[in-house]
């Protein structure tokens, strides 16, 4: 988006922007303290439309759908590195759902884990995109980020023109703590 800030418009009231930024503030507080309380490791920063953040932490189990009414705990195999990847609007900084994310790590001197998609995962503290992963091992790595326009509609002629081109985010030097929770 060329413009530095959401505008009052027949789709969004002064009020409403205000609301937002409001959820957007809440959520950054949840995030901020994922990534220095919770994760092992974590960062985040501009890249477009969006803010884009990470945390690592081991790889963990969870419940996955079998079937109608059917959900089953599954503890990780072989994955050693939990991956969140948390995308906000980089105006009001309010979570955005429905992304295709792509990632990719790199050990320092090594060869490329990925791309893997990191899918949405709902999380009782903080909506985020999450995946586990191994690693051959603890220690720094370069951690890529790809996320594909959306294909969802947009709202409001006036702020609605945004999140239509591919971005790529690079963290370098991340340290990666692997193991399994």
């Amino acid at each position: 988006m060329s413009d530095a800030k959401l505008k009052p418009s027949d789709e969004a009231t002064a009020r409403q922007i205000d609301l937002a930024k409001q959820e957007g503030a809440l959520y950054q507080r949840a995030l901020k303290y994922m990534i220095e309380k919770v994760a092992d490791g974590g960062d985040a920063k501009r890249a477009g439309d969006y803010l884009v953040g990470y945390a690592q932490e081991r790889a963990e189990g969870m419940y996955v759908l079998k079937g109608e009414g059917r959900l089953e705990w599954t503890e990780p195999t072989d994955e050693n590195c939990h991956l969140e990847v948390a995308v906000t609007d980089a105006l009001d900084q309010r979570f955005i759902p429905g992304l295709k994310i792509e990632a990719t790590l790199t050990p320092e001197g090594g060869t490329p884990i990925g791309p893997f998609e990191v899918p949405f995962l709902w999380h009782p503290g903080l909506y985020h995109y999450g995946r586990s992963v191994k690693v051959p091992g603890g220690g720094k790595y370069d951690l890529k980020i790809k996320i594909a326009p959306p294909d969802f509609m947009r709202h409001d002629k006036v702020n609605g023109k945004r999140y239509a081109e591919t971005v790529e985010v690079e963290f370098s030097g991340i340290t990666i703590t692997p193991g399994q929770e």
